[in-house]
């Protein structure tokens, strides 16, 4: 007998404001704030992951 599996949930997206206000961001309010555009919506996946290839960007 095969099995289903569901689909995919669809990953909440919040605004930058919303992100920074959130506690799981709150060391990183700064990075969120220079990073992040304010028109757009990100989910905490895409949001952590600016983040991460911000961080391993190199110095100039």
């Amino acid at each position: 007998m095969a099995t289903k599996r569901a689909a995919p949930a669809a990953e909440a997206k919040f605004q930058k404001e919303a992100l920074l206000k959130s506690e799981r961001f709150r060391d990183q309010r700064d990075l969120i704030s220079a990073v992040l555009d304010d028109d757009r919506c990100y989910s905490i996946r895409e949001a952590e992951e600016k983040i991460q290839s911000y961080m391993k960007g190199k110095v100039k």
